[in-house]
């Protein structure tokens, strides 16, 4: 605890504005300071928590399966828990398991990271039913993101624009070929449920329409469980900007700033950068704006994305929908304002108000992130799995940070995501933050499978 306070003073120290909440912190959460996090997740996410945390003076519980028993993130904890076999439904997933494993070493919250049960409202609600603390948003607003046409009704009445589209409950095939002449090829075909690209079809013309919705439904099911669909023209020349939001407890709600994440490969993002390239300060104002109120439509609190696809062509922008987690991006952020987003999320946690308004929201340089996978890239992205026999990143410094799960000798294993580390830096603007990147990643050195900056498969 005196940690926590000690850091308080001197981020009060820099801001003289935040005494003014230091007093409602210390008050509001006598008794009830976290002291031991579990974390629910693994890799690069993991020890990039339990980091903060240590920082912080607060104790972190790792949890792994058994293909993760010797993994780094295990070694980062101060104490770990098996919870299961490598299959993610019978460990990461495992909700079960995990309460007990919190209850079991006295962990008095758990932050669930990204992935995994991050976005599962059911699970949020679990916690609170355990006297567990849930570092992150309240079930309801999960459950409500996390349905995508319940999400566009409330984002709709609440004044944000839309992509003109059908988010309705009607799922026969003559209808929704109906409404997709309405619209006007062509449109995208998205499953109302899950996301990283699964189930997506681009539809160019009406005689493409059944079997791409059918082939959507398959898909969505298979992954998520729920078959239902959504239809939104599609945007044909797009950027994909997104914006940080965050609330507290008290109902304060700020945005920091945006972030462009249009370079991806099977609709999943592989560089983001902030803030967005080419855009001027009144469309972003206007961007945030729209971004906070969506937070506020489902009374947001903690950490959350809100992502918008801007049209080119006409300068307008839409609602996409809500990440209602940490971004795998959040670094970029962090490093035009200088703030630290996991250390935030335990305070709102807390029941803290947010350390600054909106107003204090510093914006300095520009960032990049580049995630590095263990992929064949000749071979269309394909995962890869192996290990890592040389494994030697770029130095780190204060304008370059290496996140990563994983140190040499380590396997990447084929039962998860194949993400090694991510790669960000920062320039005093885009060229200078661009060139960084360049070079960080051309000495940036790894052997033993193909990854996202070399092919290579041989040892050193």
């Amino acid at each position: 605890m005196a940690l926590i306070i000690q850091r308080k003073f001197s981020i009060g120290a820099r801001n003289p504005s935040y005494r003014a909440h230091l007093a409602r912190c210390l008050s509001s959460t006598a008794g009830r300071n976290i002291e031991k996090i579990l974390v629910a997740n693994r890799g690069e996410i993991a020890c990039r928590i339990m980091r903060t945390a240590r920082r912080l003076g607060i104790r972190t519980v790792g949890v792994y399966s058994d293909a993760d028993r010797e993994s780094l993130h295990v070694r980062s904890a101060d104490e770990a828990v098996r919870i299961g076999p490598p299959p993610a439904r019978e460990s990461y997933l495992k909700a079960s398991a995990i309460i007990e494993a919190a209850l079991r070493t006295g962990a008095q919250a758990i932050h669930p990271g990204y992935g995994f049960l991050s976005e599962s409202a059911d699970f949020a609600q679990l916690c609170q039913n355990e006297g567990l603390t849930f570092i992150g948003p309240p079930a309801s607003a999960i459950r409500d993101m996390g349905d995508k046409s319940a999400s566009k009704r409330i984002m709709n009445a609440a004044g944000v624009p839309l992509v003109p589209g059908y988010h309705g409950d009607e799922q026969g095939i003559d209808y929704l070929k109906e409404e997709a002449e309405k619209i006007g090829y062509p449109i995208l075909i998205k499953p109302t449920h899950g996301g990283g690209g699964k189930g997506m079809r681009i539809v160019q013309g009406p005689d493409e329409f059944v079997e791409s919705l059918l082939g959507a439904q398959r898909e969505a099911a298979a992954s998520f469980g729920k078959s239902t669909i959504l239809l939104e023209k599609y945007i044909t020349q797009p950027r994909h900007i997104e914006v940080q939001v965050f609330g507290d407890k008290h109902g304060n709600v700020i945005h920091l700033y945006e972030r462009d994440c249009s370079l991806q490969r099977r609709h999943q993002k592989i560089i983001e950068e902030a803030p967005a390239p080419n855009v001027v300060k009144e469309f972003w104002s206007h961007l945030g704006e729209a971004a906070v109120s969506a937070a506020k439509a489902v009374g947001y609190h903690n950490a959350g994305t809100v992502e918008f696809i801007m049209d080119t062509t006409s300068g307008k922008f839409y609602f996409m929908e809500m990440n209602t987690r940490l971004q795998v991006e959040h670094p970029v952020t962090e490093m035009i304002v200088g703030q630290d987003l996991v250390e935030w999320q335990i305070r709102v946690a807390n029941g803290e108000p947010l350390p600054l308004t909106q107003a204090e929201i510093p914006l300095k340089g520009h960032a990049f992130e580049a995630r590095i996978y263990a992929e064949n890239v000749p071979r269309g992205f394909l995962p890869a799995a192996g290990t890592l026999h040389h494994y030697h990143p770029v130095s780190v410094s204060p304008t370059v940070r290496v996140e990563t799960g994983v140190a040499e000798g380590d396997t990447v294993s084929m039962h998860y995501d194949p993400m090694i580390a991510k790669l960000v830096v920062w320039g005093k603007d885009r060229n200078a933050a661009l060139v960084k990147l360049k070079n960080c990643l051309l000495n940036f050195q790894v052997a033993g499978l193909p990854t996202t900056t070399t092919t290579t498969t041989t040892k050193p």
